[in-house]
């Protein structure tokens, strides 16, 4: 166990920092764990270190190996435009600007998994070849999440299509594909059995396909602590093997023989995610020591499944499903049974004993919740890191919705199986399930409501107060007496403190503007006054540019936003407006009256329909000491160029936002507004070198430019010539894809 603890520390360094620092590291653990193993005293403790030392050794070497044979050639191909074939492995999905599948291609004589993108809409399934030219680039660099979660997948290629690409149908999906295969046909029977506003739900517990689930439910899932329904995880696994166990009426030798193949089967079909292979080999060892009549060890299994996860691929370690599938049980393993036992001695859950309803309830309840509290110690964490959620009210969440779960998968399996009967009943069935999946999906909604459902990192007060949360928790652990409702009594007291201090912060500047680090895209929140505007609302995905705008607004305590305005119909500017209106309600919005080719206007009217504005002309605006004036779009002028500029004035700080206008654009701005020297500039269409033209920047002299974009984004922002501009002005230059979310006080 101890040498799986340190191959797994091993992985996850070596997967973060590649190098021929890896054999150093090796040499330098084995020397080590060597004098150890001389000085070695028997104590237990030693014997651990040791453990851990061999396993980082083997670890280092491992990834070295790995490095050497199998990602030197992909990152050698990062940037390079080459002929090749690639042959589809999954079904292809479409994408904003064409469409998206899992492929394989064959580069110095090894396969590796790449992902394909190509222009159109396009339909492949597994078999498929794809051959013309490509550029790829590599995802064995740079620090994106992006990247890390395509790499611990084992996907160390992206592929581009540039010029014209052939496509050869094949006539039968190989055999391998097969899973791949099932797996599309039961989506397709959950689609056409479930209502539709339960099908998505369906699906992603069944075969963790979450497309079909839309941003609002994925949020009250994620607020109210219950995204791991949705996510297949070892939850799903068991309530397969407990099928399985009952079909095979406990007799322990057929439910081995029965059970692990169907469980790597659904490993297969779900696509071997760390989460469920790591459950179906502790589940698969657990079944081997029955039918052996051997003693199963559970902290020994979850080390031997690590084991041969990352055997597999060291860069799972970096997986997100990996880490906190492992974190989860490690946490359940050191604390589910102490919770339990001290929950058994309380009031609440006296007299559990016995075979009434009351007494079975009653353990149900107590085993939730201990089981429950026991992950959250260990993995809230990292959702914290990840997804930027504090869930507080998950506890409650889960016990009224678990119960539930099982439930609803007996339910779809029954359906799909009545399906090859009849249609009819199957589809009643699928009526009866989607009664309890509204259930589900409605008290994950109503609990999102409760004030202070969550709370979130981006604010800084918040971090501090989970960090000491973990401090005390550590305490707690060190004393002998033990007192639990001291503990909960003061992390809920630092919690009041750090959220009061969250929402009276922004208060005590006159002036506050924050630049939201939403990768390649723009999203500016102008504060002042006790009022907030949110110019533009768009980034790398519409999710996520939603996610950060909304959560940075209500880790303030805002949830109603004084108005939000969006430059230009850009993707990038204001995607993730519809998304985060189901967040955050606001009194108008304005956009610019100008061709809008993607009916963008008409989906706002469906969201909001009673608060849209088309801005023709320019507009002021003041309260308290506060100056807003919006820059309308120019005459004979179309897209960029006529963007919304937003001029934001307070007594002692003037602010200036050009959306995407270029230097013609700007032009214009300076001949119809009279724009005074300004304190800080947001730099025009992300630093591109069309915009913060040299007229501009001598006629504005800002003192400080901040530059909204991605992190090694593929249009080269910002641009060097823009950069140099800014220098020889000695402006002041802030940068999301350097400093992340940058935040202006005054």
């Amino acid at each position: 166990m101890w040498f799986s603890v340190g191959f797994a520390g091993a992985c996850l360094l070596g997967s973060c920092l590649f190098g021929s620092w890896l054999l150093g590291a090796a040499a330098v653990t084995l020397a080590i764990s060597g004098f150890l193993l001389l000085w070695n005293s028997g104590k237990k403790f030693v014997n651990c270190m040791i453990g851990i030392l061999l396993g980082l050794t083997m670890g280092f070497l491992w990834q070295g190996i790995y490095d050497r044979a199998i990602y030197s050639a992909a990152r050698e191909l990062d940037g390079v435009f080459a002929p090749t074939v690639i042959t589809a492995t999954d079904y292809s999905y479409d994408t904003a600007y064409g469409s998206g599948v899992k492929g394989k291609v064959t580069v110095n004589d090894r396969d590796y998994l790449v992902k394909l993108y190509l222009r159109g809409h396009q339909t492949l399934k597994p078999g498929d070849t794809v051959s013309g030219n490509f550029q790829f680039r590599t995802t064995l660099a740079g620090g994106e999440k992006k990247p890390n979660y395509q790499r611990s997948n084992g996907i160390f290629l992206f592929a581009y299509q540039r010029g014209a690409a052939n496509i050869t149908c094949c006539e039968k999906i190989p055999i391998k594909s097969m899973p791949t295969q099932w797996r599309h046909e039961l989506l397709g029977r959950i689609q056409k059995l479930f209502p539709s506003d339960t099908a998505g739900f369906a699906k992603a517990l069944m075969l963790g396909d979450r497309s079909g689930i839309d941003y609002k439910t994925k949020t009250d899932f994620k607020v109210s602590g219950i995204s791991h329904i949705i996510a297949v995880s070892g939850l799903h696994v068991s309530i397969l093997f407990a099928v399985i166990y009952t079909v095979t009426a406990h007799r322990r030798f057929l439910a081995g023989l029965v059970g692990i193949p169907v469980l790597f089967l659904f490993a297969a079909m779900v696509g071997f995610t760390p989460s469920v292979t790591r459950a179906c080999i502790m589940q698969s060892l657990m079944l081997i020591s029955v039918m052996l009549d051997r003693e199963y060890d559970p902290p020994t299994s979850l080390a031997f499944a690590v084991l041969c996860i990352l055997l597999c691929n060291p860069l799972e370690a970096l997986s997100v499903s990996f880490q906190l599938s492992v974190c989860s049980m490690v946490g359940i393993f050191l604390f589910s049974g102490k919770i339990h036992d001290y929950l058994e001695h309380t009031r609440l859950f006296a007299k559990a004993k016995g075979k009434s309803f009351s007494a079975r309830a009653k353990r149900w309840g107590m085993t939730s919740v201990s089981v429950t509290i026991s992950a959250n110690i260990m993995t809230t964490p990292l959702v914290a890191y990840y997804f930027g959620t504090v869930s507080l009210i998950g506890i409650v969440t889960n016990l009224l919705t678990l119960w539930a779960i099982g439930f609803i998968f007996y339910g779809i399996m029954a359906c799909i199986l009545l399906s090859t009967l009849n249609m009819k009943i199957a589809a009643a069935g699928a009526w009866m399930v989607s009664l309890l999946i509204r259930y589900v999906t409605g008290v994950g909604g109503f609990l999102t409501k409760v004030p202070l459902a969550a709370v979130y990192t981006t604010s800084i007060y918040i971090v501090i107060w989970l960090a000491g949360a973990y401090c005390l928790v550590g305490v707690f652990l060190i004393f002998r007496k033990k007192h639990p409702a001291a503990l909960v009594c003061g992390i809920c007291l630092c919690l009041i403190f750090a959220v009061s201090l969250s929402w009276l912060e922004p208060l005590t500047s006159e002036c506050r503007l924050t630049v939201l680090n939403v990768g390649q895209g723009q999203s500016v929140l102008l504060q002042s006054g006790g009022k907030s505007f949110l110019v533009d609302c768009g980034g790398d995905t519409d999710e996520k540019a939603a996610d950060i705008a909304a959560e940075t607004l209500l880790a303030q305590g805002i949830s109603r936003l004084d108005g939000i305005i969006l430059t230009h119909y850009d993707e990038d500017h204001l995607g993730g407006v519809c998304n985060l209106l189901t967040r955050i309600s606001t009194d108008f919005i304005l956009l610019p009256d100008i061709e809008d080719e993607k009916g963008i206007v008409g989906q706002l009217l469906a969201v909001a329909p009673e608060n849209i504005f088309l801005l023709q002309e320019d507009l002021t605006f003041t309260y308290g000491d506060t100056t807003m004036t919006v820059a309308g779009p120019e005459p004979g002028m179309n897209g960029n160029e006529s963007s919304l500029c937003v001029l934001f004035q307070t007594g002692n700080c003037d602010i200036l936002i050009t959306g995407d206008r270029g230097a013609a654009g700007e032009a214009a701005l300076l001949r119809s507004v009279k724009i005074p020297k300004v304190d800080v500039l947001v730099a025009g269409h992300h630093g591109s070198a069309t915009s913060t033209s040299e007229a501009f920047l001598s006629a504005v002299d800002p003192d400080i430019v901040m530059i909204s974009a991605g992190l090694d984004n593929r249009f080269g922002h910002p641009s060097k010539a823009v950069l140099q501009r800014l220098e020889e002005h000695s402006c002041i230059v802030y940068r999301t894809d350097l400093w992340g979310t940058i935040t202006f006080r005054r």
